[in-house]
């Protein structure tokens, strides 16, 4: 062991030399910078100054020193002649978020309210999410793109050229921010198409034109069965098919419970606000919109699905409506004319 210390340190041990003070730091660093320190040089350093340490041996502080240095020195420039000393690099970091983010709605959330956390459009979480409506259901899990655009899963025959035509997005982009440009797509992968715009066949709730009934009775609209309605809730004691029925359902999905017995639709405004509900002429998603007209003298109720304030419209679903009897039927009106006709109880 002595005898190894003594060696390494005969080796790379030079004696002191004087630097007059005419010497400028310029030399100084060309002297430091010429040299070139190896790996080996280092670990063979260190293990005579672990060695001569632990032997109390008279140049233990000189080893000790000088492995210091050459370890300091090898981390400030490293040896050209070794590849086993990785350089430093510096992560830049980012905020930009690429994958998929679940989220599940609380009571009073809404698609707007959803869009202004995460910072996309309405359309683009509508669209991932299949949702025709602006309201949501409590505890209902949301699939939240990372940027504007188009989730999309692919298909048997889908190039990143086609998709870019289709859903009007750039090429160049959908690569890049997939990661495409070695593998390509694969059949059944998720990818984003940032910036893309769904075609108006593929988004949510499209009903394909059909002939217009002509016998009377106001224009067509979309219905839809009663699906997940039918097992109705303990807490709802309206008449099965009636408008009443339909909107108490509505917002319990929703997590906005309304009183169980407000009596027919025209007494419902009167009920909510004796129960300490907002009621006001505000349209707002999720909100019942109640009329003290209609429906025989008794009133009629249902649900606001959106809020457009860029067309000036609102979007509505109501039961023993539009659709009739025992169907649920949406349709579409003015902001002016909602406000006009209707009470919005939130």
């Amino acid at each position: 062991m002595f005898v190894a210390a003594i060696a390494i340190v005969a080796m790379s041990y030079k004696k002191p030399e004087s630097i007059t003070a005419t010497a400028s730091v310029s030399d100084v660093s060309r002297q430091q910078g010429t040299s070139d320190t190896s790996v080996n040089e280092v670990v063979a350093t260190s293990i005579a100054a672990n060695v001569a340490e632990a032997a109390n041996l008279p140049v233990a502080n000189n080893v000790a020193n000088l492995s210091v240095s050459l370890a300091a020195k090898n981390e400030i420039t490293p040896s050209s002649t070794t590849t086993s000393v990785s350089k430093q690099q510096i992560v830049q970091p980012t905020g930009d978020r690429r994958e998929l983010v679940t989220y599940v709605a609380k009571t009073g959330d809404t698609v707007d309210t959803v869009s202004a956390r995460y910072g996309v459009s309405k359309d683009t979480i509508k669209w991932a999410n299949n949702l025709t409506s602006d309201a949501l259901d409590v505890d209902k899990e949301l699939t939240i793109p990372p940027v504007d655009g188009v989730v999309y899963t692919v298909k048997d025959g889908d190039t990143v050229a086609k998709l870019a035509e289709k859903y009007k997005a750039s090429e160049a982009r959908i690569i890049a921010f997939n990661d495409l440009e070695l593998q390509g797509i694969a059949k059944d992968t998720k990818i984003i198409i940032p910036g893309g715009q769904l075609p108006e066949t593929e988004r949510p709730g499209y009903v394909a034109p059909r002939p217009v009934w002509t016998g009377g009775g106001g224009s067509s609209s979309n219905t839809s069965s009663l699906g997940n309605f039918m097992s109705g809730s303990v807490g709802n004691r309206y008449v099965y098919g009636y408008c009443t029925w339909y909107a108490y359902e509505r917002r319990a999905q929703m997590g906005r419970p309304v009183g169980s017995f407000w009596g027919n639709a025209n007494t419902w405004a009167a009920a909510a606000r004796a129960q300490g509900y907002v009621v006001n002429s505000t349209p707002a998603p999720g909100a019942v919109f109640q009329t003290s007209y209609g429906g025989g003298g008794y009133g009629h109720v249902g649900i606001i699905d959106s809020v457009d304030y860029a067309a000036g419209t609102v979007t509505y679903r109501d039961m023993n409506g539009i659709a009739g009897w025992n169907r649920i039927g949406s349709g579409t009106v003015s902001i002016a004319d909602a406000q006009s006709r209707w009470t919005f109880i939130h």
